[in-house]
């Protein structure tokens, strides 16, 4: 008799793991995207590193605006110095991205005033150290700028190219192996023989999910139920990835075959296999080595909602970053019965109205777990926990948004 943990128990389990090593790897800037950062970026310099002007203008001295009229004496393009002084009655003309000139301590607009000859004339004046760019206001010197362990994103690589850094130390992505096992099954191209065969989508699902979060992926395709070629195949996703993924073959029907192979033939720790959740109770993760064996059922609604829970969770792990899939709070439109005392993930519909977000259930299928369709759309998973009761209209409840994975 199997034993079933709680999806609590099951999580804290993937929590408390921690590898021997996390390998890591120099990539230039833009292949580092969606890589995760190796090591803290601490600005070399203050930046500007020198009082800049931020618009077109006049750079002149603050008190001299009750003059109303200045002597306009240079140019100040941006990318040049200029050598002439900002000293009482003048000023001296200066770009956006141009140093202030020696003497100033103000820029004052070009919509601010009127020009005649070499004579400024100031229509409106301008506060002290307007439109000026002071020492450090980006960033200042030996300040962290970017955290180890934080996810590159476009801002993030900018950054990097501003501090003239054209290769980045990440850690290495993993590579997950993906199969889908079944004697029903059929990959794409394959001919129907039988009205019993259906078409595989779940190791297609897999590999587009665990690429978009920042996983290597062997796509191992399609292998009947039949022991050894489960064994070979298995065999061969170890020796190749840091965790393999399949789909099927994990309840106790006759022909289940991977659960078998796992805890019997590869010589593998089973961490757990059961977990008191729906869909995805049978599920099974295994151990060996510094390797993982992630085993999903085989319904395509029940493995996909397992491979974002347990398949992402795995991969960020690996990746040794700050990931978490993204949960919110969000109020539900109408009433919505807990089913069965499991926790629950059901697929919705979510909206952001007016600072909230909404879900509802319009459109959704009742049935079983093989409803990917119900998927479909902007989605999110609405989690019911163990112990959760019957949700009414405008409850609060917790969501998990898919949209962005």
């Amino acid at each position: 008799m199997r034993n079933f943990i709680s999806f609590e128990q099951s999580m804290h389990l993937l929590e408390s793991i921690t590898l021997s090593q996390y390998p890591t790897q120099k990539l230039f800037l833009t292949q580092a995207f969606n890589h995760i950062l190796a090591q803290d970026i601490i600005a070399n310099e203050n930046s500007p590193a020198y009082p800049t002007s931020a618009m077109d203008g006049y750079a002149i001295r603050f008190k001299d605006q009750t003059l109303h009229e200045l002597s306009i004496i240079d140019k100040n393009p941006a990318g040049s110095i200029t050598e002439s002084i900002v000293s009482k009655g003048v000023c001296i003309k200066t770009f956006t991205g141009s140093l202030m000139p020696q003497g100033s301590d103000t820029l004052i607009p070009i919509e601010n005033v009127t020009v005649e000859g070499h004579i400024l004339k100031i229509t409106q004046t301008v506060p002290q150290h307007f439109a000026v760019r002071e020492v450090g206001e980006n960033y200042k010197e030996n300040e962290v700028l970017i955290k180890k362990g934080c996810k590159l994103g476009f801002a993030e690589i900018g950054v990097l190219a501003s501090l003239n850094i054209s290769q980045v130390l990440v850690y290495v992505n993993p590579t997950v192996a993906i199969a889908s096992t079944g004697s029903e099954i059929l990959d794409l191209g394959e001919t129907q023989t039988n009205a019993s065969q259906i078409r595989s989508s779940n190791h297609l699902t897999l590999e587009v999910l665990a690429k978009n979060n920042g996983a290597n992926v062997i796509q191992m395709g399609t292998v009947k139920d039949d022991i050894h070629s489960i064994t070979k195949l298995m065999t061969q996703g170890l020796d190749k990835a840091d965790i393999l993924v399949t789909t099927g073959g994990v309840s106790v029907g006759d022909y289940d075959f991977v659960q078998d192979v796992v805890k019997h033939r590869l010589g593998a720790k089973v961490l757990f296999h059961g977990v008191n959740m729906k869909p995805g109770m049978h599920i099974l993760i295994a151990q060996k080595e510094n390797k993982f064996i992630i085993a999903l059922p085989g319904f395509a609604y029940s493995s996909t909602v397992c491979a974002v829970i347990y398949m992402l969770k795995m991969i960020y792990t690996f990746r040794n970053g700050n990931e978490k899939l993204q949960t919110v709070h969000a109020k539900i439109r109408h009433s919505y019965p807990k089913k069965v005392p499991k926790t629950i993930f059901s697929a919705c519909n979510v909206r952001y109205e007016k600072g909230e977000y909404w879900v509802d259930f319009e459109g959704k299928k009742e049935g079983t777990s093989a409803i990917l369709t119900n998927m479909l759309g902007n989605t999110a998973l609405l989690i019911q926990n163990e112990d959760s009761k019957d949700l009414k209209a405008n409850d609060v409840v917790e969501i998990i948004l898919l949209k962005q994975l």
